[in-house]
């Protein structure tokens, strides 16, 4: 199995509320994930290291610098984002 490198390790953290999601998003998610997936980890945010705001969760899980969730921390490569 290759090891995909990562620049950071983003603390998950739990809000009382969910963060918004555009909805076009979230209806990928579920297919992919599943509903059940998709409303546990929708209370779920980390401090975005490229963004440099708080991000939910699954937005976090569709970026391109996503690579793995292990323990309550997100992997992440760092690279700068288009747009």
């Amino acid at each position: 199995m290759e090891k995909v490198p990562y620049k950071y390790e983003v603390p998950v953290k739990q809000a009382k509320r969910a963060l918004r999601v555009p909805k076009e998003l979230k209806e990928q998610l579920k297919e992919l994930y599943g509903k059940k997936v998709v409303s546990k980890f929708s209370k779920d945010y980390v401090e975005c290291p490229v963004r440099k705001k708080e991000v939910s969760f699954l937005i976090c899980l569709s970026c391109p610098n996503y690579v793995r969730r292990f323990k309550g921390v997100v992997h992440c490569k760092g690279e700068p984002l288009e747009g």
